[in-house]
């Protein structure tokens, strides 16, 4: 074998050797008289974690004590509390807003967002006043009263909520909805629901020792038969169609109302111009004739000969114009009449006072 190669063998063997084992445990001899101490912390760390004697209670919780099986009638507040292992546990029950959605297709659609505090039912079947199926989508929320949790869990047991809030709402419903057809569920809907709100109340409040508090009850949704629902929409439409033929009479009425009037302002109108225009002439004629009397009360003796005069004096020029005129005089002393010659043609003219 080489050289070389007996020193690479060499020193690989030196490489190789086992690791000194030997350790010094003088450090660990000062802790030799608090071994015991040591261990009976190790025992009660132990018993603790196993054991676990206290109990931590959160906001909107209460705690149940139960001593050998008995529950405590006073409710364990939120925070830490010191419970003696193996004789006494605490339940912990939630005294927060819980919720129950009686939903068909929407309640299915709640369930994947559902927590432990909000619960999915199928809607409420029930029946009308003529016997027909309908379904009704209602929200129920509540709470466990704090200061009955111990009396109303001893009572009812954990599934408090399936036999208080459930029998109830489902009773109330079956029994307001029942009192009216289908066809009146839409248009009765705030009716039905205030109805259904109150009774729901007025139920669970005269429950032994008051172990729920009811928050509100909401109506979502009435389902009704498809006969329903086209005959309630055949209604509809006809009622739509009844209105506006309704419209249409009376918007026509109002236009033979407006033509009407129109008609008899104008008659008034020209009865009141006739009226105006008699009433005028009557003035008019009033007016002469009270003139014609003032007139003749004036005339006398004197005032005739007078005119008299004027007349003969208008005859006299007359006579200078037209020589051919002829002359006759009119018994009882009138004024005379004059007849004018003029080309064989005769003409006659009157003149009278």
């Amino acid at each position: 074998m080489p050289a070389d190669l007996n020193d690479y063998f060499n020193k690989n063997k030196k490489d190789n050797k086992k690791p000194d084992l030997n350790i010094d445990f003088s450090f660990f001899k000062g802790f030799g008289k608090f071994n015991g101490v040591i261990i009976v912390a190790l025992v009660l760390f132990f018993i603790l974690v196993v054991t676990k004697p206290y109990v931590v209670i959160n906001s909107g919780q209460v705690g149940i004590k139960a001593t050998t099986g008995k529950y405590d009638p006073i409710a364990l507040q939120p925070g830490f509390h010191f419970i003696i292992p193996f004789f006494q546990r605490v339940l912990i029950v939630d005294t927060t807003v819980r919720q129950i959605n009686y939903a068909s297709f929407e309640g299915t659609r709640e369930q994947s967002i559902s927590n432990a505090s909000i619960t999915n039912k199928e809607s409420i079947n029930v029946v009308d006043a003529r016997n027909l199926p309908v379904s009704i989508d209602i929200t129920v929320q509540y709470r466990l009263d704090a200061s009955n949790a111990p009396q109303t869990i001893a009572e009812w047991g954990l599934s408090w909520e399936n036999k208080i809030i459930d029998p109830v709402i489902r009773e109330v419903v079956r029994s307001v909805v029942g009192k009216y057809t289908a066809e009146e569920l839409p248009t009765k809907r705030n009716e039905i629901a205030t109805a259904i709100e109150l009774e729901s109340r007025k139920s669970i409040d005269n429950q032994a020792n008051k172990p729920v508090k009811l928050e509100s009850v909401k109506l979502r949704g009435i389902i009704l038969p498809e006969k329903v629902k086209e005959q309630i929409e055949r209604v509809q439409i006809a009622k739509q169609e009844a209105e506006r033929t309704k419209y249409e009479v009376e918007r026509a009425n109002q236009e033979a109302l407006k033509k009407a009037a129109l008609a008899e302002g104008t008659a008034k109108a020209a009865i009141i111009e006739a009226q105006g225009k008699a009433d005028a002439k009557k003035i008019e004629a009033d007016a002469l004739a009270y003139s014609n009397r003032e007139v003749a009360k004036s005339l006398n003796k004197e005032l005739l000969e007078l005119k008299q005069i004027e007349t003969q004096k208008e005859f006299n020029e007359a006579l200078k114009v037209n020589s051919d005129a002829k002359i006759f005089l009119t018994p009882g002393g009138a004024v005379p009449n004059i007849w004018v010659d003029n080309a064989n043609v005769k003409k006659s003219t009157s003149i009278s006072n």
